[in-house]
């Protein structure tokens, strides 16, 4: 090979280890997707896809799911019913904030009546309760209410503790004549800044610790180590003596 044909050569040969060099940027460019928590794909040391390891949330198989204690109907009379839950999360750090659920009515034989939806927040370790008050339940009888939440609904992230400022229960007292019970429960603020809107959920027990009543109210504020009261009424007599009255400030996660 003469010395112009070697020439040749080398520049081809130059010009085409470019051309590779471009392509292969190119191409890199186009179809490499930097490995993500968000990419389908379990990597960069991810206990599952898209979850531990460097990942804000936490898998599936490393959390305990949230166990429902009781689901319950209380009929009002009016065609709608209110449904009042137990949702225990055992998870002491680990938390979940809008997790999704179902709630299904049914009536005698299990006939399908309604079903509603809507989230809740899962602080760490604790029993949250829900009450979602006024579902149509039309002219048949509710006998039985199912609260569902799916296995992979919630997306747990991995907390020190809980961190939420939460009113305590100081007194609750019960009033009112029988067909218009009252229940009225001293709230205390125990830090030092205000808290206002405060959702408030009342479970009224009778002595085989069944729920015989429930609801729900907001306090608009109570004052920064001071305290203020949440006051629950009904317009119909509760279905059994009642025993036992629990209250539970509703604090959303931060």
């Amino acid at each position: 090979m003469s010395w112009a044909a070697r020439r040749r050569f080398i520049i081809l040969l130059i010009i085409g280890a470019v051309a590779v060099a471009f392509l292969a940027i190119v191409l890199i460019a186009t179809f490499y997707k930097t490995p993500s928590c968000t990419d389908g794909v379990q990597n960069q040391g991810e206990a599952g896809v898209d979850c531990g390891g460097s990942c804000a949330y936490l898998c599936t198989a490393q959390v305990e799911p949230p166990v429902v204690l009781f689901t319950k109907a209380l009929d009002t009379g009016t065609g709608r019913t209110d449904v009042v839950a137990m949702v225990e999360n055992k998870n002491k750090n680990a938390a979940a904030r809008k997790v999704p659920y179902s709630i299904t009515l049914y009536g005698e034989g299990q006939v399908f009546l309604q079903e509603v939806t809507g989230t809740l927040d899962l602080p760490p370790g604790v029993r949250v309760p829900l009450f979602v008050p006024g579902v149509v339940s039309g002219r048949q009888e509710v006998t039985g209410a199912f609260l569902d939440i799916a296995a992979d609904a919630p997306r747990w992230f991995a907390v020190a503790g809980d961190s939420r400022v939460l009113p305590v229960v100081s007194d609750t007292t019960r009033s009112g004549s029988l067909g218009a019970p009252r229940i009225d429960a001293v709230l205390m603020n125990p830090s030092a800044r205000a808290l206002s809107n405060v959702h408030v959920i009342v479970l009224v027990r009778n002595a085989r610790k069944e729920v015989i009543a429930a609801s729900e109210t907001i306090v608009p504020s109570i004052p920064a180590d001071g305290r203020a009261t949440a006051l629950f009424t009904w317009n119909r007599a509760f279905a059994s003596l009642p025993t036992l009255i629990e209250v539970f400030p509703v604090i959303p996660l931060l």
